[in-house]
């Protein structure tokens, strides 16, 4: 029996309610995986979909090789990138809006050889280089002033820690993820927060970003609930609470 080759970079991509958008994506992925010269595994985690996700998802991975498919009855999309995170087995894992507002081209910009003794390697839209399309200006200026809050509060100095995009060395993610409690959106900050506090190294990659109008993040509903489960990880970091785990 022949041995499969370990996955050099595994994608996670969390998938709600995504019957419109993850045929394309798929496509995406399909083509950037044979563009490369190294092994890729796709993991796709749907969770509490009430559209055809799970059987697009699963029709997918029964004609692709290395693609993982995993079903979550339970809503939050932390909860699906953690268990992406978990389940994958790639020395690299990054995972990645359905949306792809950072093109997929992007992605070899988070491993090396361009980013060397790096821990952790985040998408920036505020990052020195990067350019965003088409955003509205009262969401872009709500983002910003949720970023300051974090900065604020819990992260100071990482300029924008919700860009969907963020990449991790295999040992920093087997650490990091168990550790994870937030499910909701708030989860990238504390992963982040987490992993400063244990000595990881975080850099910000510039990146393009284009806004997609089909966006599910609803910014002032999303800001408040946010916000709460930013005083939450605050106290999870000031308490240091997340060490009882490990």
């Amino acid at each position: 029996m022949t041995q499969k080759t370990p996955p050099y970079l595994s994608i996670i991509l969390p998938a709600h309610n995504e019957e419109q958008r993850l045929p394309e994506t798929l496509q995406l992925v399909t083509q950037f995986i044979q563009s490369q010269n190294f092994v890729i595994e796709l993991v796709i985690v749907e969770n509490a979909s009430k559209d055809r996700t799970l059987e697009i998802a699963r029709e997918y991975a029964s004609q692709h090789d290395n693609v993982l498919v995993l079903h979550e009855e339970r809503p939050g999309k932390g909860l699906a990138v953690k268990q992406g995170m978990i389940a994958a087995s790639g020395e690299y894992r990054i995972f990645c809006d359905v949306d792809f507002s950072m093109p997929i081209t992007e992605i070899p910009k988070f491993l090396p050889p361009f980013q060397s003794n790096v821990d952790i390697a985040i998408a920036s839209r505020e990052a020195k280089g990067a350019v965003r399309y088409d955003e509205p200006l009262t969401r872009h200026i709500i983002g910003r002033i949720f970023n300051m809050v974090v900065w604020i509060l819990v992260l100071p100095g990482i300029n924008d820690t919700q860009c969907g995009f963020k990449c991790f060395s295999a040992e920093v993610s087997n650490k990091l993820f168990p550790l994870q409690s937030i499910s909701g959106w708030t989860f990238d900050v504390e992963i982040l927060a987490i992993a400063r506090q244990m000595g990881y190294k975080v850099v910000e990659v510039p990146v393009p970003w284009y806004y997609q109008p089909q966006s599910k993040v609803n910014v002032v509903k999303d800001f408040m609930r946010t916000l709460k489960e930013l005083i939450k990880v605050r106290k999870i970091i000031r308490t240091r609470s997340y060490e009882k785990q490990i």
